[in-house]
């Protein structure tokens, strides 16, 4: 296993990887008819998350965001903290489709073992917000557009300064997983490309990483979001 070297924590917003990241309520498979929205909190089928409330999730605890250079590898960035944040736009009858703007997404505590480097100095998703949605099925997807990609630009540093590498998707989206035993959204190997950057940027970024509990902030007592 690489050996990781440590960095500050004052790393700013991603995305997806990012959003990557990411970004909305946890939950898994549609919940029962009686079900009053697509999101609900504090339990499935309860109170309909409202229009304009905040959603927002830190890691789960325990886990990292990493973003390596295979789907299987070990090689790459790994942040020990990471947090999203989103507004919900619609919140329609279950079975249906909620949608949020993900307005946020930081990573903090990150390392890197890539050869060359030394340190990561930030990592920012660019482009915010995003368009969201979430379905009762328990896909979270995370869509760019034409003007304004999905895109995320680290900064790392190396043996000969300073380097910046830029990752787009190819398909513009990220795609997650919500599931209501845990109340956490899963991203997992989610592809992104370099767009720029020396030959010590690695061609291709899989961006990993589980959001638990996400909870509805504008709500006494921030309770847990349920997808239905």
């Amino acid at each position: 296993m690489p050996r990781y070297r440590r960095i500050g924590a004052g790393l700013a917003a991603l995305a997806l990887l990012t959003g990557v990241v990411g970004a909305a309520p946890a939950v898994a498979a549609p919940s029962s008819s009686l079900a009053s929205a697509v999101l609900t909190y504090p339990t499935p089928a309860g109170t309909a998350v409202a229009v304009n409330d905040v959603i927002q999730a830190n890691l789960k605890t325990g886990t990292n965001a990493t973003f390596y250079s295979s789907a299987t590898g070990t090689t790459g960035v790994r942040c020990a903290a990471s947090s999203f944040s989103a507004t919900v736009l619609s919140n329609p009858p279950a079975p249906g489709t909620a949608t949020e703007s993900l307005t946020g997404q930081s990573f903090t505590s990150c390392t890197t073992n890539v050869f060359g480097t030394t340190g990561v100095q930030s990592v920012t998703v660019n482009n915010l917000p995003y368009a969201t949605s979430v379905t009762s099925g328990g896909v979270v997807t995370i869509s760019g557009t034409a003007t304004a990609p999905i895109q995320s630009t680290v900064v790392l540093n190396s043996l000969l300064g300073t380097i910046t590498c830029v990752y787009r998707t190819g398909t513009n989206t990220l795609t997650g997983t919500a599931a209501n035993a845990t109340n956490s959204i899963t991203f997992t190997n989610q592809v992104l490309t370099k767009s720029s950057g020396p030959s010590l940027c690695f061609g291709t970024a899989y961006f990993t990483a589980t959001y638990s509990p996400v909870r509805d902030t504008s709500r006494t007592g921030t309770p847990a979001v349920y997808v239905n």
